[in-house]
């Protein structure tokens, strides 16, 4: 009998691109980060329709013990001063954790606890991000090109948003001269 020979998704390391025909795509635009950014002003200066980011992700498991793949392609930009970034969460099973690997691009890997306190990882090309539970994590934009990250998470994990809606993460990335500086809100 012979044996099947199948051949699954892959992904080229150095875009972070997948390449599955089961792909799954979303783009977030800057219309729907709305109150992420603190400058509202240069915020309702830019276009909404611009895409600020895009998540390819191989289809979604959901049982316990399974695990998701995706990755998160952020672009080069800022609102007013303070860098692209993505809208961030903790999940909603907060104990779940998650890795991150740098694909291309550079920037910072901002992770929040449920006290508040913050800290940044750099993120860049072969980097590699343990996401411990009970952190919201947000992936932030400080090059010039697009920054790509691979993530893996227990199916379970979920995501939740609304925990971050009221007060947001307490530091902002910002551009300052030629590099970025964190500033505390």
């Amino acid at each position: 009998m012979p044996i099947a020979l199948s051949i699954p998704p892959s992904i080229n390391f150095q875009t972070g691109q997948i390449n599955a025909s089961n792909k799954i795509s979303k783009v977030t635009t800057l219309a729907d980060l709305q109150g992420i950014f603190c400058d509202n002003e240069a915020y309702h200066a830019l276009d909404g329709a611009q895409a600020i980011y895009q998540v390819e992700m191989l289809p979604a498991q959901c049982a316990e013990g399974e695990l998701n793949f995706g990755v998160t392609h952020l672009e080069a930009g800022t609102v007013g001063d303070e860098f692209y970034m993505t809208r961030g969460h903790f999940h909603q099973r907060i104990e779940q954790a998650e890795f991150y690997l740098g694909c291309q691009g550079e920037g910072l890997l901002l992770l929040q606890d449920e006290q508040g306190e913050v800290r940044a990882e750099k993120v860049f090309a072969g980097s590699v991000h343990h996401i411990g539970g009970y952190l919201a994590h947000r992936l932030v934009n400080t090059g010039t090109t697009r920054i790509s990250a691979m993530a893996v998470w227990p199916a379970v994990a979920g995501h939740n948003y609304d925990a971050l809606k009221q007060d947001g993460f307490n530091v902002s990335v910002v551009k300052d001269g030629d590099h970025y500086r964190l500033v505390e809100k």
